[in-house]
């Protein structure tokens, strides 16, 4: 994963816009850890997006150069003297990126005033991946010094990063292809389960709410 362009994204908006079983006018982006990433940046930058919910995603771009036409925004920096390894050969990789709010790091910030869609940042309290309270948090102060409506934010003490829909066994550590090795994702497990529950009402009721205007429960559809 070298390069990213929007475009490839923004031809599958509007084949979505253009499909006689949406309903329009705009669609809805779900997404989850880099793709949750990905959905800012779509939001950012492409038309006829209505609704962004984002799973522990990040507010700068990583791992990748990021293209948009005559856009480019380079991949958030990091230090792998930061990551700590366990005995087991596990590593947290938490502490690796560095801060995107400072020095070269501002370049990589997604300019997600621009979006013209209400945000939800879905968020855990325990992610090990990276910092998802921190991104939602200055995501939030972020829009609201440019004007926009302020995001809907939960947050879940002890849950890690792959909040899933619910009943999926919680993903305590696995193979992290960027890093190229396993890393933790976090979480305890009780939690982590009462979260992706909870988790899973919260996006469909912003769903509901900001694609059919009616609240949730009237309609088995979105």
């Amino acid at each position: 994963m070298k390069e990213l362009h929007l475009e490839y994204f923004e031809e599958a908006v509007n084949y979505m816009l253009q499909h006689t079983q949406v309903k329009g006018p705009g669609i809805g982006l779900l997404g989850i850890s880099k793709g949750g990433e990905l959905c800012v940046s779509m939001a950012s930058f492409l038309k006829g997006i209505t609704a962004t919910a984002l799973i522990n995603g990040s507010v700068a771009n990583v791992g990748s150069v990021l293209r948009y036409k005559d856009i480019t925004i380079p991949p958030l920096g990091f230090n792998t003297k930061r990551i700590k390894v366990n005995e087991s050969g596990i590593a947290d990789i938490v502490d690796a990126l560095n801060n995107p709010l400072e020095g070269p790091g501002r370049q990589s910030f997604i300019p997600l005033e621009k979006a013209e869609c209400r945000f939800l940042f879905i968020v855990g309290q325990d992610d090990r991946n990276w910092k998802s309270e921190f991104f939602a948090v200055e995501g939030s102060k972020h829009l609201q010094a440019h004007g926009k409506e302020k995001p809907e934010v939960v947050c879940y003490p002890g849950a890690g990063h792959y909040i899933e829909p619910p009943f999926f066994p919680m993903c305590a550590a696995s193979m992290h292809l960027l890093v190229g090795k396993p890393v933790v994702w976090g979480g305890e497990p009780k939690a982590h389960c009462k979260a992706q529950i909870d988790a899973w009402q919260q996006i469909q009721a912003f769903f509901h709410k900001h694609l059919t205007g009616k609240p949730p429960g009237t309609s088995s559809k979105l």
